[in-house]
């Protein structure tokens, strides 16, 4: 009886699934990797580029150097003039490095 569960028996054999299935998880894969990572990138490029179009003089920014200022002038080429306080420096900065805008409530 032990002997007959080791021994290999003629049955029916498996079905073959069909194409599909096989490629199922890779699909599934990808999906997940979409909806976590992909999606949220593209969102958050999204609302990083409607910010930088809408600066204008007299906003407050940071630049991705964590340099806090606010905006003298925008150039065409790009780029901004920032007044840095406590001496009122200004610097000349690209539009691509503004990293947030600070907003009236986080000035306080």
């Amino acid at each position: 009886m032990l002997l007959n569960l080791f021994v290999d028996t003629p049955s029916a054999t498996p079905s073959a699934g069909s194409p599909f299935m096989g490629l199922m998880p890779f699909f599934l894969i990808f999906a997940i990797f979409y909806f976590l990572v992909i999606r949220p990138m593209q969102r958050q490029r999204k609302q990083q580029q409607k910010m930088l179009s809408s600066l204008e003089n007299g906003n407050v920014v940071v630049t991705s150097g964590g340099i806090v200022g606010s905006i003298v002038a925008i150039n065409d080429d790009d780029t901004l003039i920032l007044r840095v306080k406590p001496d009122n420096i200004k610097l000349q900065v690209a539009r691509s490095a503004v990293a947030s805008q600070i907003t009236g409530e986080a000035k306080k």
